[in-house]
């Protein structure tokens, strides 16, 4: 086996977390360590042998890491650390603003050219996984309709909405697809469907003490831009069912290409659909995971002299495997 990839871990939350298990899981890769904002000797880590540093220490260019995971948040961390890291190291990020997608590609692109490092952004599985999905679809049938559904899934942002309704102790939401949307998708019907045909929301409520559940529950199914678009359930539960049922992070969802390879605009042709799904206990473990996968391919596209920013359009499958061209070619073409 060749040399194996050393990788350093920016940010420790659940995400970072996930990483560090990951690499252990990959006998090709081995971790240098955490760089983290807080207080290392305050950072509790998977490993008991993991070392946490300071993010300092990023700053002498390091010789012993061959790529760098970002594993901080996209509104605020990223934008900032994957340009600067990028001008020093290799790096994969998993920003997920996708309306700004192209101006961060641009910011991390301009540092690696530089550099010349290598960073693959926008890793993960939305954007990431799904997007290759949505182009195979429209690649290969280029009459149609794309569909993408997320769920059932326990979204942090929305969750974090309920938490601050007035008399609301603690709470979670998950989006639902609507079976009916993807049995119609599926059946090649290519429906126009609305937001509220495309979703639903679940929310589960510890209420404060005193508080009105009625009013709570208007309050939240009423939010604009959360809740309002949606057919929203709220149900209420205790502090115990609370921490007995929903301290999970699942999530998951479909991809669908759905269209025809014969006849013309107005005529029937031969209905095709493509399908790709995902089914997630933990949704930062699975996301770490795509990002390991993707730091090999961004260690393994610098040896050959492959710089500058990447998205994960721009990554051939093979690179993401620690198999060789020869072992993929016979075990798995």
């Amino acid at each position: 086996m060749s040399t194996r990839i050393r990788v350093g871990i920016v940010g420790y939350g659940n995400l970072g977390r996930g990483v560090e298990t990951a690499i252990g899981l990959n006998p090709d890769m081995e971790l240098v360590g955490v760089f983290t904002r807080r207080d290392p000797q305050s950072v509790q880590t998977v490993g008991e042998n993991t070392q946490a540093f300071t993010m300092s220490e990023l700053d002498r260019d390091r010789d012993d890491i061959d790529v760098l995971i970002l594993c901080g948040g996209s509104r605020s961390d990223l934008p900032e650390q994957s340009p600067a890291q990028a001008g020093r190291y290799n790096i994969v990020d998993s920003y997920d603003n996708h309306a700004h997608i192209p101006e961060h590609f641009a910011a991390v692109d301009a540092a690696a050219q530089t550099a010349g490092t290598t960073a693959v952004i926008s890793t993960g599985w939305d954007p990431g996984l799904f997007s290759l999905n949505r182009v195979f679809g429209e690649s290969i049938i280029p009459q149609g309709a794309t569909y993408t559904f997320w769920g059932r899934g326990l979204s942090q942002g929305h969750s974090d909405a309920v938490r601050r309704v007035p008399g609301v102790a603690a709470g979670v939401q998950y989006t639902l697809p609507s079976e009916t949307a993807i049995e119609r998708v599926r059946a090649g019907e290519n429906p126009e469907l609305s937001t509220r045909e495309r979703h639903t929301r679940e929310c589960f409520v510890v209420l404060e003490e005193g508080a009105d559940a009625e009013q709570v529950r208007t309050d939240i199914v009423t939010m604009p831009d959360y809740f309002e678009p949606y057919d929203t359930t709220v149900h209420f539960i205790t502090a115990e069912e609370l921490a007995r049922d929903h301290q999970g992070m699942p999530h998951g969802g479909f991809v669908i290409r759905s269209g025809q390879t014969s006849g013309g605009t107005t005529s029937e042709g031969t209905k095709q659909v493509i399908e790709y799904s995902l089914a997630l206990e933990s949704n930062p473990e699975f996301t770490a995971s795509v990002l390991v996968a993707y730091a090999r391919a961004a260690a393994r596209m610098n040896r050959a002299g492959d710089i500058g920013a990447k998205t994960v359009y721009d990554v051939a499958p093979g690179l993401l495997s620690p198999l060789s061209p020869e072992e993929l070619r016979k075990s798995y073409l």
